[in-house]
């Protein structure tokens, strides 16, 4: 794809990211004269009706979500050589990501991000949709606070036909064991990602660490993370208590929900 060309009512000025599920570029809606974020699926999943369908239908559901801590989709559409994108606001800020690059984050500032996470993904799970690939790299520390980025992986609770069993999603350490073997995961996934993400911003290091995405699945499925407070002294009772229920293998015995 050309930097320079024109989709529908959006000229692309330079490539945000990619990743499995999208490519990103940062774009001027010429009609509205703002910039935007403008999603497609990669050029290798452009002849998948199924993905085609999965990535339109879970951002047509993603885009009626009403919450400061997700990041507003504006439009879903179709370019004139049929590849779908997703038009979204252009989040100024930093990821979390290279938030934590710099060092473990103050308890104060890690827990109010934990909040708003949370909050984020309590307002997608009340509508059916989970996440699926939350972790820091899809999350912006903006002026106004957090903003949850990228549903490309979404689920809604009502779409398994569009999502086989079997199938593993997601980016390895941040995932659930039930994600990670390829079963099938509801709301209470993105709360293990939650946790892992509490974890990282706590201790500076991952809690399921491996050279590799076989080593850290590994991990995840048979090993027990090292405990936050041997890596850092005083770590919170509160924030403790979100990495020990939230990395708990079996769903059930995780939070129920994220509030």
């Amino acid at each position: 794809m050309v930097d320079d060309r024109t989709i529908s009512h959006y000229e692309l000025l330079e490539p945000l990211g990619r990743g499995g599920m999208g490519v990103v570029y940062r774009a001027r809606d010429v009609k509205l004269g703002r910039t935007v974020a403008l999603k497609f699926l990669p050029v290798e999943l452009g002849e998948n009706e199924e993905a085609k369908k999965r990535f339109l239908r879970e951002a047509q559901a993603a885009s009626a979500l009403d919450s400061p801590r997700i990041c507003t989709i504006y439009e879903v559409g179709e370019g004139d050589d049929g590849r779908p994108f997703i038009s979204m606001a252009h989040c100024d800020g930093e990821t979390l990501k290279d938030r934590i690059a710099r060092g473990p984050l103050p308890f104060d500032e890690a827990r109010a991000i934990t909040i708003q996470i949370a909050e984020g993904l309590a307002a997608a799970h009340s509508a059916g949709i989970v996440h699926r690939d939350i972790k820091p790299a899809n999350v912006m520390l903006t002026s106004g606070g957090v903003r949850i980025l990228d549903f490309g992986l979404a689920k809604l609770s009502d779409s398994t036909h569009l999502t086989r069993t079997g199938a593993m999603m997601g980016t390895p350490a941040y995932m659930s064991p039930e994600q990670a073997t390829g079963g099938d995961v509801d709301h209470r996934t993105d709360l293990w990602s939650l946790a892992a993400i509490v974890y990282e911003m706590v201790t500076g290091v991952l809690p399921f660490p491996g050279d590799n995405s076989t080593a850290i699945m590994f991990a995840i499925l048979s090993n027990d993370p090292r405990p936050a407070g041997e890596l850092r002294s005083g770590v919170p009772d509160d924030l403790a208590l979100v990495i020990e229920r939230g990395l708990q293998r079996e769903p059930a015995e995780r939070y129920s929900d994220a509030c």
